[in-house]
């Protein structure tokens, strides 16, 4: 039964791809959100969000959720519209660079000209598909960590799309994952994680005034090779335009303990949601 869901929601997500595709990337963007907002609420997800973000103290007003959660899935429904014009992202085709501003872009090129590896944080703000490929773009060695698609037949899809034109080294979560990020970084290559969602082995660590399992990876990272932990955000700043800000690198001391590294940048994603809590993904149950 699961199998007939996936295969008839693929063919949904499909069509409206070509439709998106035939459209052209504003027109398409702007029928994403029009969608998003009018569907979004509609599915289970939806009573999670309020939870959420009432749990999290975020919205002052019933009202104030509301309105985060109708924005959140009309920028969900943008994401999705964009996935069919990463190619042109990627190529700065038809002027797309000019769509996005870069803040920090000296913290990239010093990265890049010291050929030290270092490990990206980050979230699922806006288009984050945006940072792996500008870290890439930017000459930084990356490989991006991702979690396949529960859809079996769209997730095959959406790795092609990633390899080819977002971050061509992609990481798949889980134990044969976390020893090619090893093997990478060894080699030189950087790790470019999100550390917004829950996870099965990690650590609990406080994230809006409650408990939730976060992944470790940063913090043995820097306890086992002494490296740098660069933040990075990304938000829409206009209907299709955004802003990426590379933060400064954060020097761990390496008698830091594995709690404390994880606490700092748990604080670091509250920020950074805080700024914008209509941009972030609050559909996942993060403290299950």
């Amino acid at each position: 039964m699961r199998i007939l869901k996936y295969f008839f929601e693929f063919i949904f997500i499909i069509a409206f791809f070509i439709i998106f595709k035939i459209l052209g990337y504003k027109i398409a963007t702007d029928l994403g959100e029009f969608i998003g907002k009018r569907l979004g609420p509609f599915f289970r997800s939806n009573d999670k969000i309020i939870k959420n973000l009432e749990n999290s103290k975020i919205g002052n007003t019933e009202k104030d959720r509301e309105m985060i959660t109708k924005n959140m899935w009309g920028n969900y429904g943008r994401i999705l519209a964009e996935y069919m014009f990463i190619k042109e992202f990627r190529k700065n085709i038809n002027n797309f660079s000019a769509n996005l501003e870069i803040v920090g872009q000296n913290n990239l090129e010093e990265i890049s000209k010291n050929k030290n590896p270092v490990i990206f944080v980050s979230g699922h703000f806006n288009n984050f598909e945006l940072m792996a490929m500008h870290l890439e773009k930017s000459g930084i060695d990356v490989a991006a960590i991702y979690r396949p698609l529960n859809n079996i037949f769209l997730n095959p899809l959406m790795e092609k799309i990633r390899k080819k034109y977002i971050c061509k080294k992609q990481i798949k979560k889980g134990m044969s994952g976390t020893k090619e990020i090893l093997k990478q970084f060894k080699n030189g290559t950087s790790i470019a994680l999100m550390i917004d969602q829950r996870v099965s082995e990690g650590l609990s660590s406080n994230f809006f005034y409650r408990k939730a399992f976060t992944t470790t990876i940063p913090a043995q990272f820097v306890k086992k090779f002494n490296c740098n932990v660069v933040p990075v955000y990304i938000e829409r700043i206009k209907k299709h335009q955004f802003r990426l800000e590379v933060f400064k690198p954060i020097k761990f001391s390496k008698n830091e303990k594995i709690e404390t590294i994880t606490l700092n940048l748990n604080q670091i994603i509250e920020n950074m949601i805080k700024r914008n809590p209509d941009q972030w993904i609050w559909t996942h149950n993060r403290w299950k």
